[in-house]
């Protein structure tokens, strides 16, 4: 694996994509984590104003995803429509830190930012298209190190930002870093990753936006993003549960939320790249679905932990399977409309929107129904249902793929 990521790094448009997702995955890492604070505590946004603010700013980021995707099939040009969505982001942060008032946050918050947003997508896109020349296996690899890269950015960028703005009393100025890091990220785009040709003139029916929309809503696409969305869910649950438990059920404080935090983000950046390795060995979906079943019984031991070592002994088993729920469905998602590396990719965050939102369902009837360890036992089910729905639609074509083989 690592023979491939150093040969595809001499590939000019994907080393530009590792560098500009990582510039993306910073400024993301330098705000979301204090976006809140600054939304509710420091302006007064209300909790259920900001709730609904976020849903629809997760909305307006899927419908552009989508769009650009479309655009980027029929233009052919990713480079363009990345530095429109740049120069967005860098507008959208520099915006709220200049103006740091209500509807400054509102604006940056469910427009501009969401189409930065889009970015995510159309790299993975300009990604897929430079490896489309390398195998199958390959790409995988390659997908999975270009992901590494915003895992790294997380692990890097919130506790510098936090010890830096720490003794500011305000959080804004992570607003103004994103923006500086949009900028970089701006000029990045337009110097190194190479101008590409237009897109063919002579375009087919299936490129037009109602068929594009049409392909995502078929059956066959649809079966398959509810279940990646129940196995990815699993994630946001854990996201929402693992600081209630720790503090909770198993007795911890904020110090040890902070440590497994930082130590799973750093676990999967090295996971990542042995899931690649793997993916070698295993089809995606052997390899998702032996993934799945590890986070799945992370999630089980987490909702029947009671000691603060006990979580900080999960930490391995946590990372493994996240690695492996974060990096290999994007090559899943992308192998659904192969043909089409931006429509393809934006069902990235059609995933991440479904996903999120089928937590969220799952956060309100576990703790409804049970309590935090218990919604952490729900979200295992729901990754086992995710599990046994992808090995009832994939199974023959994976069993098909490991004949050929």
């Amino acid at each position: 694996m690592s023979s491939s990521l150093l040969f595809a790094m001499r590939n000019p448009v994907i080393r530009a994509s590792v560098l500009a997702i990582f510039l993306f995955g910073f400024s993301g890492a330098a705000t979301s984590p204090y976006q809140s604070v600054v939304g509710i505590t420091e302006l007064g946004l209300s909790d259920g104003f900001y709730s609904a603010l976020i849903f629809v700013a997760a909305l307006v980021n899927v419908t552009v995803s989508v769009t650009v995707g479309i655009v980027a099939d029929r233009v052919g040009n990713y480079r363009t429509l990345m530095l429109a969505v740049i120069l967005s982001g860098a507008v959208g942060y520099g915006l709220v830190y200049a103006l740091p008032t209500k509807s400054s946050f509102v604006a940056g918050t469910l427009l501009l930012l969401p189409i930065y947003g889009a970015l995510n997508s159309l790299l993975f896109a300009n990604v897929r298209t430079a490896a489309n020349g390398m195998g199958g296996k390959d790409a995988a690899a390659v997908n999975s190190g270009v992901r590494a890269a915003i895992s790294l950015s997380w692990v890097l960028v919130p506790g510098l930002v936090g010890f830096v703005l720490s003794a500011r009393g305000s959080m804004l100025p992570a607003y103004l870093l994103a923006s500086l890091g949009c900028i970089a990220n701006l000029l990045l785009v337009f110097f190194l990753l190479p101008p590409q040709r237009g897109g063919d003139p002579v375009l087919s029916k299936r490129l037009s936006y109602l068929a594009s929309f049409a392909e995502i809503l078929s059956p066959r696409v649809l079966a398959r993003l509810a279940a990646m969305a129940l196995i990815c869910s699993t994630l946001h649950v854990n996201a929402a549960v693992l600081p209630l438990i720790v503090t909770g059920a198993a007795g911890g404080s904020a110090t040890d939320i902070g440590i497994v935090v930082g130590v799973v983000a750093l676990l999967e950046v090295i996971f990542i790249l042995v899931w690649g390795r793997i993916q070698y060995r295993l089809n995606h979906i052997d390899a998702l679905v032996i993934g799945t079943t590890i986070y799945v019984v992370y999630m089980a031991l987490l909702g029947f932990s009671s000691r603060p070592w006990h979580i900080y002994a999960l930490t391995l088993i946590s990372g493994f399977g996240a690695a492996a729920l974060i990096s290999i469905p994007i090559t899943y998602l992308q192998d659904l409309i192969a043909d089409r590396p931006g429509l393809g990719s934006s069902l990235i965050a059609v995933n991440i929107f479904l996903g999120g939102a089928l937590s969220a369902a799952l956060f309100a009837l576990g703790t409804r129904i049970s309590d935090y360890s218990g919604t952490a036992l729900l979200g295992a089910a729901a990754g086992i249902a995710g599990g046994a729905l992808l090995l009832f639609l994939d199974g023959a074509r994976r069993r098909a793929v490991s004949i050929s083989q």
